[in-house]
């Protein structure tokens, strides 16, 4: 009787080995970074000093694969300071070439609002004020994904003041 050669079982493992880590590799591919904007702005009821908000973020996924997230973080600065921030446990999906709309609470404390004040009123006369929105959308260990939005905001249609430059 004759008896078959088993395969190692170490050939096995390194084969199976090789197979994982390149399915791991192909799911860490870098993926193109989302675009978020602001497309709306609802006031909320409030508590004491704060001031509360409904903020609709249209997040756009350039990338050929679903992203699938469990919860949004949002903070918003303003002229280089913070001014409001925000979560949500929304679950949900953004499809491949695709877009959603998500809501997320925010809120202003009545510190932030009075050092946004006391900031612009050091700079008198600026035209524009700088903004940055980061956030990011939670997607487990590997599927988290951050955003940055930066921009200006245009303060040369705001009310006339006796103390803005003249151009």
């Amino acid at each position: 009787m004759r008896m078959r050669r088993a395969v190692p079982v170490t050939a096995l493992l390194s084969v199976l080995m090789l197979v994982l880590s390149l399915a791991g590799c192909a799911a860490l591919s870098p993926r193109d970074p989302l675009n978020v904007q602001v497309a709306g702005i609802q006031p909320l009821p409030g508590e004491g000093l704060e001031l509360r908000m409904a903020v609709k973020l249209r997040v756009q996924n350039p990338n050929d694969m679903a992203l699938d997230y469990n919860g949004v973080a949002l903070d918003l600065e303003i002229n280089g300071r913070r001014l409001a921030s925000g979560v949500s446990d929304e679950r949900g999906s953004v499809p491949r070439f695709g877009e959603t709309v998500l809501t997320v609470p925010v809120t202003i404390s009545a510190f932030s609002a009075a050092r946004q004040a006391l900031g612009l009123a050091e700079h008198v006369g600026m035209e524009e004020v700088p903004y940055v929105l980061r956030g990011k959308l939670a997607g487990g260990l590997f599927g988290t994904q951050r955003f940055v939005e930066k921009g200006t905001l245009d303060l040369s249609g705001a009310l006339t003041s006796p103390y803005r430059r003249n151009p």
